[in-house]
């Protein structure tokens, strides 16, 4: 995939503000710290395009990006964080079940998960909304450049049994650092984007 336009749009917190062109939109979910942010960037050849943080749980409203005039990524809040206020953890809730429910213009869903870790519970509830609610879904374990390469298969294992992925469903082995996986990403994604 040639990026040849990448821009940050609007944040939205509910359907008033969703962009109105019907354009295919990918959402990008995972906990917090999962490297999402990273994750876009890379895909997209942009250093800066999506602001790291230090400090998890930073994204709160749902953010798009424009991407070659063609399709949205649309980067969900991290969940999975403590330090956010009960409060806003169900507004978080509401939010983004209306956006899954009910966005037709939602086309993907990229689930980041953390290579070096069995998923948590948190990715499990995640993996069966978005299943629950029919979403094709691309699961992307991040990190990758972090443990060795003898050590994938364990891994990956471990992430297929613990979501309970079946044999075509799509898991890419990723690296903000190093760019592993990343065409395979955009092979995956591809199908979604017209």
């Amino acid at each position: 995939m040639k990026i040849t336009q990448a821009d940050y749009v609007i944040s939205a917190v509910g359907p008033a503000q969703y962009p109105t062109d019907g354009m295919p939109e990918i959402a990008l979910a995972g906990r917090s710290n999962v490297g999402k942010s990273s994750f876009i960037n890379k895909m997209l050849n942009r250093r800066n395009l999506v602001r790291t943080s230090e400090k998890p749980g930073k994204t709160q409203k749902l953010n798009y990006f424009m991407i070659n005039g063609a399709f949205y990524f649309v980067d969900v809040p991290g969940y999975g964080y403590a330090k956010v206020s009960k409060k806003d953890k169900e507004a978080w809730g509401r939010m983004l079940e209306a956006y899954f429910a009910e966005r037709d213009a939602l086309s993907a869903v990229v689930h980041l998960v953390d290579l070096r870790h069995p998923p948590s519970k948190e990715d499990i509830q995640m993996h069966e909304f978005l299943t629950y609610y029919g979403h094709p879904v691309i699961t992307v374990a991040t990190k990758a450049d972090k443990i060795s390469k003898s050590k994938y298969q364990k891994h990956k294992q471990i992430i297929i049994h613990d979501l309970g992925l079946k044999a075509d469903d799509a898991l890419i082995l990723f690296s903000s650092l190093n760019g592993t996986g990343k065409e395979d990403a955009w092979r995956a994604l591809d199908p979604f984007l017209h």
